[in-house]
């Protein structure tokens, strides 16, 4: 049994960010202060990456811990378990399928976990600049 009324609950989930959150914007900042130019939340991408670099045939995608099933992080409702397992489970596979769709069209995906971008985005800017400068 969920906690808060349905109403609130609804209220909750609305407020969750699809595009933009802190942890995006963070990481977009500092890609372009590395002097790289993107195009953000392209809709016109298959599975609507975070960032693209075209020029660089490249995408990323920040994964949220909970929508993306993190092994550490996830904390699967208790309420309504079957509705949450199968939601989980299904955006991993989509996951994996935009991966498989770039990756065989020559692109690269970097995916990153939003606990490596909020606990050491050094580290994933590093990874990002060399991913990009190593072709």
């Amino acid at each position: 049994m969920d906690k808060v009324s349905k109403e609130k609950r609804s209220e909750i989930m609305r407020a969750v960010k699809s595009r933009d959150s802190k942890v995006e914007l963070e990481f977009r900042r500092a890609l372009w202060r590395c002097g790289f130019r993107y195009r953000k939340n392209a809709k016109n991408y298959f599975g609507n990456p975070d960032i693209v670099l075209k020029r660089h045939k490249t995408v990323i995608f920040i994964d949220s811990c909970f929508w993306h099933g993190c092994v550490e992080h996830l904390r699967m409702p208790s309420s309504r378990q079957d509705y949450w397992v199968k939601k989980i489970e299904r955006n991993k596979k989509r996951d994996l399928e935009v991966n498989d769709y770039y990756q065989s069209n020559g692109w690269r995906v970097l995916r990153l976990w939003e606990h490596d971008v909020t606990r050491k985005l050094d580290d994933a800017i590093n990874r990002t600049v060399n991913l990009l400068t190593n072709r």
